[in-house]
Protein backbone atom coordinates (compact mmCIF):
# COMPACT_ATOMS: atom_id res chain seq x y z
CA UNK A 1 0.00 0.00 0.00
CA UNK A 2 1.28 3.55 -0.93
CA UNK A 3 2.37 5.64 2.03
CA UNK A 4 0.02 8.32 0.53
CA UNK A 5 -3.12 5.74 1.42
CA UNK A 6 -1.49 4.42 4.28
CA UNK A 7 -1.21 7.49 6.13
CA UNK A 8 -4.21 9.61 5.33
CA UNK A 9 -5.87 10.56 8.36
CA UNK A 10 -9.07 8.20 9.50
CA UNK A 11 -10.78 11.09 11.06
CA UNK A 12 -11.12 14.95 11.75
CA UNK A 13 -9.22 14.74 14.61
CA UNK A 14 -6.02 13.44 13.40
CA UNK A 15 -6.06 15.69 10.35
CA UNK A 16 -2.31 17.74 10.79
CA UNK A 17 -2.64 19.86 7.78
CA UNK A 18 -5.93 21.95 7.86
CA UNK A 19 -6.54 21.69 11.86
CA UNK A 20 -8.97 24.53 11.96
CA UNK A 21 -11.55 23.33 8.45
CA UNK A 22 -11.32 19.83 10.03
CA UNK A 23 -12.55 21.13 13.90
CA UNK A 24 -15.19 23.20 11.62
CA UNK A 25 -16.96 20.50 10.05
CA UNK A 26 -16.91 18.39 13.21
CA UNK A 27 -19.11 20.83 14.51
CA UNK A 28 -21.30 20.61 11.25
CA UNK A 29 -21.64 17.27 11.95
CA UNK A 30 -22.45 17.50 15.51
CA UNK A 31 -25.39 19.54 14.77
CA UNK A 32 -27.27 17.03 12.63
CA UNK A 33 -27.89 18.47 9.74
CA UNK A 34 -25.08 19.09 7.58
CA UNK A 35 -25.67 21.13 4.60
CA UNK A 36 -24.32 20.86 0.43
CA UNK A 37 -20.58 21.13 0.56
CA UNK A 38 -18.57 22.68 -2.11
CA UNK A 39 -14.61 21.57 -1.44
CA UNK A 40 -12.19 23.56 -3.69
CA UNK A 41 -8.32 23.92 -3.64
CA UNK A 42 -5.66 22.93 -5.65
CA UNK A 43 -4.49 19.59 -6.70
CA UNK A 44 -2.85 17.56 -3.68
CA UNK A 45 -3.98 19.95 -0.95
CA UNK A 46 -5.87 17.35 0.98
CA UNK A 47 -9.79 17.37 -0.33
CA UNK A 48 -10.55 13.98 -0.75
CA UNK A 49 -8.82 13.45 2.77
CA UNK A 50 -11.14 15.57 4.34
CA UNK A 51 -14.31 14.55 2.64
CA UNK A 52 -13.42 10.84 3.56
CA UNK A 53 -12.44 11.94 6.97
CA UNK A 54 -15.82 13.48 6.56
CA UNK A 55 -18.26 10.62 5.69
CA UNK A 56 -16.25 8.74 8.51
CA UNK A 57 -17.46 11.25 11.06
CA UNK A 58 -20.79 11.28 9.59
CA UNK A 59 -21.50 7.41 8.92
CA UNK A 60 -19.28 5.61 11.25
CA UNK A 61 -17.12 2.82 10.06
CA UNK A 62 -19.68 2.05 7.50
CA UNK A 63 -18.38 4.73 4.90
CA UNK A 64 -15.16 2.55 4.83
CA UNK A 65 -16.88 -0.70 3.14
CA UNK A 66 -16.99 0.50 -0.33
CA UNK A 67 -17.37 -1.41 -3.28
CA UNK A 68 -16.32 0.15 -6.98
CA UNK A 69 -18.64 -0.61 -9.75
CA UNK A 70 -18.98 0.28 -13.42
CA UNK A 71 -22.83 1.16 -13.96
CA UNK A 72 -24.59 1.69 -17.18
CA UNK A 73 -27.59 4.04 -17.01
CA UNK A 74 -30.12 3.79 -19.81
CA UNK A 75 -31.67 7.92 -20.01
CA UNK A 76 -33.78 9.22 -22.56
CA UNK A 77 -32.61 12.10 -23.99
CA UNK A 78 -35.50 13.34 -26.35
CA UNK A 79 -36.34 11.08 -28.97
CA UNK A 80 -33.78 8.10 -28.32
CA UNK A 81 -32.40 6.44 -25.52
CA UNK A 82 -28.30 6.71 -25.02
CA UNK A 83 -26.11 4.14 -23.40
CA UNK A 84 -23.97 5.49 -20.30
CA UNK A 85 -21.23 4.29 -18.51
CA UNK A 86 -19.10 5.46 -15.48
CA UNK A 87 -17.38 3.93 -12.67
CA UNK A 88 -18.66 4.86 -8.87
CA UNK A 89 -17.67 4.10 -5.73
CA UNK A 90 -20.42 3.61 -3.35
CA UNK A 91 -20.97 2.37 0.57
CA UNK A 92 -24.71 2.01 1.89
CA UNK A 93 -24.37 5.37 3.12
CA UNK A 94 -23.02 7.79 -0.22
CA UNK A 95 -21.93 6.92 -4.04
CA UNK A 96 -18.90 8.62 -5.25
CA UNK A 97 -18.43 9.64 -9.09
CA UNK A 98 -16.89 12.04 -11.42
CA UNK A 99 -19.62 12.94 -13.88
CA UNK A 100 -17.56 14.80 -16.26
CA UNK A 101 -16.19 11.36 -17.05
CA UNK A 102 -19.38 11.36 -19.15
CA UNK A 103 -18.42 13.83 -20.95
CA UNK A 104 -20.99 16.46 -23.10
CA UNK A 105 -23.57 13.23 -21.45
CA UNK A 106 -22.90 14.58 -18.40
CA UNK A 107 -26.42 16.07 -17.14
CA UNK A 108 -28.27 13.07 -17.92
CA UNK A 109 -25.80 11.39 -15.56
CA UNK A 110 -26.17 13.94 -12.77
CA UNK A 111 -30.25 13.51 -12.88
CA UNK A 112 -31.13 10.17 -13.27
CA UNK A 113 -28.77 8.99 -10.46
CA UNK A 114 -29.97 11.76 -8.12
CA UNK A 115 -33.09 10.42 -8.43
CA UNK A 116 -32.25 7.14 -8.34
CA UNK A 117 -30.55 7.77 -4.49
CA UNK A 118 -33.41 9.90 -3.67
CA UNK A 119 -35.91 6.62 -4.20
CA UNK A 120 -33.42 4.61 -2.36
CA UNK A 121 -32.92 6.14 1.11
CA UNK A 122 -31.65 4.67 3.79
CA UNK A 123 -33.55 4.16 7.20
CA UNK A 124 -31.32 5.15 10.05
CA UNK A 125 -31.61 3.42 13.42
CA UNK A 126 -34.18 6.10 14.57
CA UNK A 127 -36.80 4.48 12.24
CA UNK A 128 -36.50 7.93 10.37
CA UNK A 129 -35.18 8.30 6.64
CA UNK A 130 -32.15 9.59 6.73
CA UNK A 131 -30.18 10.71 3.94
CA UNK A 132 -27.64 9.98 1.91
CA UNK A 133 -24.52 11.54 0.41
CA UNK A 134 -23.63 11.99 -3.08
CA UNK A 135 -19.98 13.00 -3.61
CA UNK A 136 -19.16 14.90 -7.41
CA UNK A 137 -15.65 15.28 -8.26
CA UNK A 138 -14.47 17.47 -10.60
CA UNK A 139 -17.36 19.67 -10.62
CA UNK A 140 -15.47 22.63 -12.24
CA UNK A 141 -15.50 20.23 -15.73
CA UNK A 142 -19.19 20.19 -15.92
CA UNK A 143 -20.98 21.65 -18.76
CA UNK A 144 -22.99 24.71 -18.39
CA UNK A 145 -26.39 22.48 -18.95
CA UNK A 146 -25.03 19.97 -16.18
CA UNK A 147 -24.89 22.49 -13.47
CA UNK A 148 -27.75 24.09 -14.41
CA UNK A 149 -30.09 20.44 -14.16
CA UNK A 150 -27.51 20.17 -11.03
CA UNK A 151 -29.14 23.10 -9.33
CA UNK A 152 -32.39 22.04 -9.90
CA UNK A 153 -31.83 18.70 -8.46
CA UNK A 154 -30.16 19.85 -5.51
CA UNK A 155 -33.11 21.95 -4.61
CA UNK A 156 -35.65 19.45 -5.51
CA UNK A 157 -34.30 16.39 -3.12
CA UNK A 158 -32.63 18.23 -0.49
CA UNK A 159 -34.11 16.32 2.36
CA UNK A 160 -33.10 13.01 1.16
CA UNK A 161 -29.95 13.97 -0.28
CA UNK A 162 -26.92 15.85 0.32
CA UNK A 163 -24.23 16.93 -2.48
CA UNK A 164 -20.52 17.21 -1.53
CA UNK A 165 -18.74 19.38 -4.41
CA UNK A 166 -14.92 18.89 -4.97
CA UNK A 167 -13.10 20.85 -7.64
CA UNK A 168 -10.10 22.92 -8.15
CA UNK A 169 -11.22 25.96 -8.90
CA UNK A 170 -14.56 27.46 -7.93
CA UNK A 171 -14.62 30.18 -10.42
CA UNK A 172 -16.02 27.66 -13.05
CA UNK A 173 -19.17 26.55 -10.95
CA UNK A 174 -22.33 28.37 -11.49
CA UNK A 175 -22.45 31.01 -8.92
CA UNK A 176 -26.13 29.40 -8.49
CA UNK A 177 -24.36 25.87 -7.10
CA UNK A 178 -21.96 28.03 -4.98
CA UNK A 179 -24.76 29.95 -3.31
CA UNK A 180 -26.48 26.89 -2.41
CA UNK A 181 -23.81 25.43 -0.63
CA UNK A 182 -21.00 25.96 2.21
CA UNK A 183 -17.97 26.44 0.54
CA UNK A 184 -14.94 25.24 1.69
CA UNK A 185 -11.45 26.70 0.67
CA UNK A 186 -8.86 24.14 1.28
CA UNK A 187 -5.50 25.80 1.01
CA UNK A 188 -1.85 24.05 -0.33
CA UNK A 189 -0.30 22.72 2.68
CA UNK A 190 2.69 25.36 3.40
CA UNK A 191 6.23 24.00 3.18
CA UNK A 192 6.25 23.45 7.21
CA UNK A 193 3.26 21.48 7.22
CA UNK A 194 4.67 19.34 4.82
CA UNK A 195 7.95 18.88 6.75
CA UNK A 196 5.78 18.01 9.80
CA UNK A 197 4.02 15.56 7.61
CA UNK A 198 7.38 13.34 6.10
CA UNK A 199 8.81 14.17 9.47
CA UNK A 200 5.48 11.93 11.66
CA UNK A 201 5.82 9.04 8.38
CA UNK A 202 9.38 8.68 8.87
CA UNK A 203 9.32 8.08 12.20
CA UNK A 204 6.19 5.67 11.96
CA UNK A 205 7.99 3.80 9.19
CA UNK A 206 11.44 3.69 11.79
CA UNK A 207 13.31 5.83 8.77
CA UNK A 208 16.42 8.17 10.23
CA UNK A 209 15.89 11.14 8.13
CA UNK A 210 19.11 13.67 8.15
CA UNK A 211 19.00 16.96 8.45
CA UNK A 212 17.23 19.43 5.67
CA UNK A 213 16.23 16.22 3.74
CA UNK A 214 12.47 16.36 4.27
CA UNK A 215 12.78 19.81 4.18
CA UNK A 216 14.16 19.79 0.44
CA UNK A 217 11.42 17.54 -0.85
CA UNK A 218 8.88 19.69 0.90
CA UNK A 219 10.75 22.51 -1.28
CA UNK A 220 9.97 20.34 -4.57
CA UNK A 221 6.68 19.36 -4.34
CA UNK A 222 5.08 23.04 -5.51
CA UNK A 223 2.75 22.24 -2.33
CA UNK A 224 1.14 19.28 -2.92
CA UNK A 225 1.32 17.28 0.26
CA UNK A 226 -0.02 14.14 -2.13
CA UNK A 227 3.42 14.65 -4.06
CA UNK A 228 6.03 15.25 -1.25
CA UNK A 229 4.58 11.94 0.17
CA UNK A 230 5.48 9.55 -3.27
CA UNK A 231 9.04 11.73 -2.84
CA UNK A 232 9.35 10.58 0.05
CA UNK A 233 8.51 7.17 -0.98
CA UNK A 234 10.30 7.01 -4.14
CA UNK A 235 13.65 7.93 -2.18
CA UNK A 236 13.29 5.32 0.25
CA UNK A 237 12.91 2.82 -2.18
CA UNK A 238 16.06 4.08 -4.24
CA UNK A 239 18.13 4.45 -1.59
CA UNK A 240 18.38 3.97 2.40
CA UNK A 241 19.91 4.95 4.66
CA UNK A 242 19.09 8.39 2.91
CA UNK A 243 22.36 10.61 2.66
CA UNK A 244 21.65 14.49 3.28
CA UNK A 245 22.69 15.36 -0.30
CA UNK A 246 20.63 12.52 -1.94
CA UNK A 247 18.78 13.35 -5.06
CA UNK A 248 15.28 13.67 -4.95
CA UNK A 249 14.05 12.40 -8.22
CA UNK A 250 11.22 14.00 -10.48
CA UNK A 251 7.87 12.23 -11.13
CA UNK A 252 8.20 10.11 -14.12
CA UNK A 253 5.92 12.06 -16.22
CA UNK A 254 8.07 15.17 -15.53
CA UNK A 255 10.98 13.47 -16.98
CA UNK A 256 9.02 12.25 -20.18
CA UNK A 257 7.32 15.91 -20.81
CA UNK A 258 10.84 17.22 -20.30
CA UNK A 259 12.03 14.51 -23.19
CA UNK A 260 9.06 16.06 -25.57
CA UNK A 261 10.30 19.76 -24.83
CA UNK A 262 13.70 18.53 -26.33
CA UNK A 263 11.98 16.49 -29.11
CA UNK A 264 10.48 19.39 -30.52
CA UNK A 265 13.45 21.58 -29.75
CA UNK A 266 15.70 19.61 -32.02
CA UNK A 267 12.80 18.68 -34.73
CA UNK A 268 9.89 20.68 -36.34
CA UNK A 269 8.72 18.33 -38.54
CA UNK A 270 5.40 16.55 -39.37
CA UNK A 271 6.88 12.87 -38.85
CA UNK A 272 8.40 14.47 -35.10
CA UNK A 273 5.14 16.08 -34.51
CA UNK A 274 3.37 12.18 -35.13
CA UNK A 275 6.59 11.30 -32.65
CA UNK A 276 5.27 13.60 -30.22
CA UNK A 277 1.54 12.87 -30.61
CA UNK A 278 2.10 9.24 -28.96
CA UNK A 279 3.62 10.26 -25.89
CA UNK A 280 0.60 13.20 -25.26
CA UNK A 281 -1.49 10.20 -25.56
CA UNK A 282 1.12 8.17 -23.24
CA UNK A 283 0.82 10.91 -20.50
CA UNK A 284 -3.36 11.10 -21.22
CA UNK A 285 -3.74 7.53 -20.93
CA UNK A 286 -1.60 7.38 -17.22
CA UNK A 287 -3.78 9.95 -16.24
CA UNK A 288 -2.11 12.96 -16.56
CA UNK A 289 -4.11 15.98 -16.84
CA UNK A 290 -3.93 17.95 -19.47
CA UNK A 291 -3.56 21.40 -18.06
CA UNK A 292 -0.82 20.18 -16.23
CA UNK A 293 0.89 18.62 -19.32
CA UNK A 294 0.55 21.35 -21.20
CA UNK A 295 1.49 24.11 -18.20
CA UNK A 296 4.73 21.85 -17.52
CA UNK A 297 5.64 21.56 -21.24
CA UNK A 298 5.29 25.37 -21.51
CA UNK A 299 7.81 25.33 -18.10
CA UNK A 300 10.35 23.04 -19.63
CA UNK A 301 10.44 24.78 -23.22
CA UNK A 302 10.79 28.07 -21.08
CA UNK A 303 13.92 26.76 -19.85
CA UNK A 304 15.01 25.99 -23.11
CA UNK A 305 14.68 29.32 -25.09
CA UNK A 306 15.48 32.98 -26.18
CA UNK A 307 14.01 36.27 -24.21
CA UNK A 308 12.63 37.25 -26.85
CA UNK A 309 10.19 34.40 -28.00
CA UNK A 310 8.90 33.36 -24.53
CA UNK A 311 6.12 36.07 -24.67
CA UNK A 312 4.64 34.61 -27.83
CA UNK A 313 4.58 30.84 -26.77
CA UNK A 314 3.09 32.10 -23.64
CA UNK A 315 0.43 33.27 -25.19
CA UNK A 316 0.15 30.52 -27.70
CA UNK A 317 -0.32 28.29 -23.92
CA UNK A 318 -2.80 30.28 -23.28
CA UNK A 319 -5.02 30.44 -25.98
CA UNK A 320 -4.65 26.65 -26.72
CA UNK A 321 -5.77 26.19 -22.62
CA UNK A 322 -8.50 28.25 -22.88
CA UNK A 323 -9.82 26.25 -26.55
CA UNK A 324 -8.96 23.30 -24.30
CA UNK A 325 -11.33 23.65 -21.11
CA UNK A 326 -14.07 24.70 -24.41
CA UNK A 327 -13.25 21.34 -26.30
CA UNK A 328 -14.33 17.57 -26.07
CA UNK A 329 -10.80 16.24 -26.61
CA UNK A 330 -8.00 17.40 -25.11
CA UNK A 331 -5.01 15.89 -27.60
CA UNK A 332 -6.39 18.06 -30.26
CA UNK A 333 -5.44 21.03 -28.69
CA UNK A 334 -1.91 19.62 -26.94
CA UNK A 335 -0.91 19.00 -30.91
CA UNK A 336 -2.40 22.30 -32.23
CA UNK A 337 0.10 23.80 -28.94
CA UNK A 338 3.18 21.70 -30.35
CA UNK A 339 2.72 22.68 -33.93
CA UNK A 340 2.36 26.10 -33.62
CA UNK A 341 5.17 26.03 -31.58
CA UNK A 342 7.23 24.28 -34.10
CA UNK A 343 6.25 26.93 -36.49
CA UNK A 344 7.10 30.16 -34.27
CA UNK A 345 10.48 28.14 -33.66
CA UNK A 346 11.43 26.85 -36.90
CA UNK A 347 10.57 30.58 -38.15
CA UNK A 348 12.64 32.13 -35.45
CA UNK A 349 15.65 29.67 -36.38
CA UNK A 350 15.35 30.65 -39.95
CA UNK A 351 15.50 34.18 -39.42
CA UNK A 352 18.52 34.02 -36.53
CA UNK A 353 20.63 31.76 -38.66
CA UNK A 354 19.62 32.14 -42.35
Amino acid sequence: MLWVDKYRPKTLDQAIVHQDVAQNLKKLVAEQDCPHLLFYGPSGSGKKTLIIALLRQIFGPSADKVKVENRAWKVDAGSRTIDIELTTLSSTNHIELNPSDAGFQDRYIVQEIIKEMAKNRPIDTKGKKGYKVLVLNEVDKLSREAQHSLRRTMEKYSAYCRLILCCNSSSRVTEAIRSRCLNVRINSPTEDQIVKVLESIGKKEGLQLPSGFVARIAEKSNRSLRRAILSLETCRVQQYPFTSNQAIPPMDWEEYVSEIASDIMKEQSPKRLYQVRQKLYELLLNCIPPEIILKRLLFELLKKLDAELKHEVCHWAAYYEHRMRLGQKAIFHLEAFVAKFMSIYKAFLIEAFG
